[in-house]
């Protein structure tokens, strides 16, 4: 009989918590509301969520499962009839915390094959409220002009009325003023924050002072207009920023926000090293997505961009010497080689950024005072390289390790020699299409039973007289590769696991303290650089809050607002220490992201709270004046509480 598909399958789930919080079951209901019975069908679903068949399913078996993929069928003989539902009770690797970490995605696979999505409603927990879309919004107390970060000093009097748009001179920098114009085009289209002085601009004279720090930069007003003073373009782009935001605090929100007419701002960063970073592996985003989100860096006056480019879920750079990483590694779907992962589809879906998209965004952050670091992830967090590239393979390798996200054996093997060759091939390539000193080689969370039932790698553990263990093995994989990456004129940059094993050069890397508040310290007392990125603070994956409609992950917790604005990142550090401090970074990973509206509640205003602790110093902070400011910050889709 031929189904009648022109009404749909519905799929709902509810975590059931025990007394237990690391405990619980997770019950998913399939609806049929087609007008035809099916049998020898399957359900696929997909996560974040990973279903444990060890702990026993109820009506249901696991037929295939990758990480938080799973395929789920019915007993034999079982008949799904018109308006009937199967239930299935599961255990999972771990307890649902947010709606987020449920099954967010799945479709039903018929019995010849074919593949119909189902409509997949939010998780729910009990007496939990519905999820809302949009950002948070925070109110605290006035602040007379808007400006985030907030400025070191700042001594300005009288008002006037709302600019509504900057005239600039460009003079001592038309790139800083070509720059400001494109920023705020992409921005804020259609507000015309620069005009002409006949369309009501106010006049703004760029001023070349070459005592200023680098990004340091000056702004003095007068009743008919401002002057920016700066050494470098980017302190000409950094001052122009400012005018701009507070042109918009005063337009927009008249009654709390002033325009000056006298006095001057005086303002540099606090931290040379500000950075955001974004993994585009686990969800991709298109070429104008990523320049939107660099735009938004620039105008919270942060100045590194970490792109996040494969991981075990895809492989996103177009590499000439392998065509098959981005023909295979940067796609997922039923039946490919990576299955629907993340809530992805049943359907192909993907991408990937070519050479030309690359030096686009590559020379887009350059005019906006942004470095790019790209970061490939090895040794682990390769599933997807080594499904494109099965020849880098141990062919002797007999036994299954697993990562704590449960892909199998998805490590690259530092015992084969065709591995460093591929390696040093695809960032020889990458060399020539990222101008930064820094390249970021991942070296995170790599099973500490990898490569165990690898021959090659067991005799490479008997000649450095190891005999279990993958810190040893990944800490000579890495010496190799900085080698490399040094000869080529790089810094290399990595996770905090680098550093141990035997660590890599420390004059020649800087390392992520991520795993918690106390790591990056312990780095720095080690002699690492260091750049401070705890999960606890600065994950903005993390959910906002402990209630079960905020979207977000939670193994680290959770991080407000304000628990992202009041961490201290060097508290108890030794003035030694602090010698090897670097500066912060926002860290965006995206599995939770299931939908755009995720992403800006996530990640704003946390991303300005991140940026205002980079730039401003200590003593200027003020979380009431940010909470009152951060309405007026833009985000990525532009969505907002009511």
């Amino acid at each position: 009989m031929v189904a009648d598909w022109h009404e749909e399958f519905a799929l709902r789930s509810e975590w059931l918590p025990a007394d237990d919080p690391q405990s619980g079951r997770y019950r998913l209901t399939l609806t049929n509301r087609t007008r035809s019975a099916i049998t020898g069908f399957r359900l696929g679903v997909s996560g974040p969520a990973r279903i444990n068949a060890a702990a026993g399913l109820v009506d249901a078996l696991v037929v295939t499962q990758l990480s938080n993929y799973a395929e789920l069928a019915p007993p034999a003989g079982y008949t799904l009839e018109p308006g009937g539902e199967w239930t299935i009770d599961a255990g999972l690797d771990y307890p649902l915390r947010h709606w987020t970490d449920g099954a967010t995605t799945g479709f039903v696979i018929l019995s010849d094959g074919k593949t119909v999505p189902t409509v997949t409603y939010p998780p729910a927990v009990a007496g939990s409220e519905p999820y809302r879309q949009g950002t948070m919004r925070l109110d605290g107390i006035d602040a007379p002009i808007a400006v985030i970060p907030w400025p070191n000093k700042v001594e300005v009097s009288g008002t006037r009325s709302a600019p509504h748009g900057l005239a600039i001179e460009p003079g001592d920098s038309p790139a800083a003023a070509a720059a400001y114009a494109e920023l705020t085009g992409l921005l804020f289209p259609g507000e015309g924050l620069v005009r002409a002085a006949h369309e009501d601009g106010l006049p703004v004279l760029l001023s070349r002072d070459g005592g200023l720090e680098a990004e340091a930069y000056r702004l003095r007003f007068t009743s008919h207009g401002a002057k920016v003073e700066a050494a470098t373009d980017a302190g000409f782009l950094y001052g122009l920023i400012t005018l701009g935001q507070m042109a918009r605090g005063a337009r927009h929100e008249r009654q709390r926000h002033v325009f000056p007419t006298g006095g001057l701002i005086e303002d540099a960063p606090a931290m040379g090293f500000r950075g955001c970073h974004l993994d585009v592996a686990r969800r991709f985003y298109s070429v104008a997505e990523v320049g939107k989100f660099i735009a938004l860096l620039a105008w919270n006056k942060l100045n590194r961009f970490h792109w996040h480019l494969s991981d075990d879920e895809a492989w996103r750079v177009d590499i000439d010497a392998y065509p098959r990483l981005t023909e295979i590694g940067a796609w997922r779907g039923y039946g490919m080689a990576l299955p629907p992962l993340l809530g992805s589809g049943p359907e192909k879906t993907g991408g990937f950024y070519g050479k030309g998209d690359i030096a686009h965004i590559v020379a887009l952050a350059g005019r906006f005072g942004i470095e790019v670091i790209p970061e490939i992830d090895v040794p682990g967090h390769c599933y997807a390289m080594l499904e494109a590239l099965p020849e880098l393979k141990d062919p002797g390798e007999n036994g299954l390790y697993h990562s704590i996200q449960s892909f199998p054996n998805n490590c690259l093997n530092p015992a084969i020699e065709g591995v460093y060759a591929a390696i040093e091939t695809i960032f020889g390539e990458m060399a020539e299409m990222f101008p930064s000193r820094w390249f970021h080689v991942g070296a995170d969370e790599v099973p500490k039973d990898a490569w165990s039932s690898s021959p090659k790698a067991n005799e490479m553990r008997a000649r450095l007289g190891v005999t279990t263990g993958a810190n040893e093995l990944q800490a000579r994989f890495l010496q190799r590769i900085q080698a490399f990456l040094t000869s080529r004129g790089k810094v290399t940059g990595a996770w905090e696991e680098a550093a141990h094993g035997g660590g890599i050069e420390k004059s020649q890397c800087y390392l992520v303290g991520w795993v918690n508040v106390e790591g990056s310290q312990r780095l720095a007392a080690e002699g690492y650089d260091v750049v401070v990125a705890p999960g606890q603070t600065f994950y903005m994956d993390m959910a906002n809050g402990i209630e079960w409609h905020e979207p977000g992950a939670g193994w680290a917790g959770w991080s407000s607002p304000e628990k992202a604005y009041s961490f201290d990142p060097t508290a108890g550090w030794s003035a030694a220490e602090r010698e090897h401090f670097l500066g912060v970074q926002g860290c965006i990973w995206s599995e939770p992201m299931t939908e755009r509206a995720v992403f800006d509640r996530l990640v704003f205003p946390r991303l300005s709270a991140i940026a205002e602790t980079g730039w401003t110093r200590p003593e200027n902070k003020d979380f009431g004046r940010f909470s009152t400011l951060s309405n007026l910050m833009p985000n990525l889709y532009g969505r907002r509480e009511a």
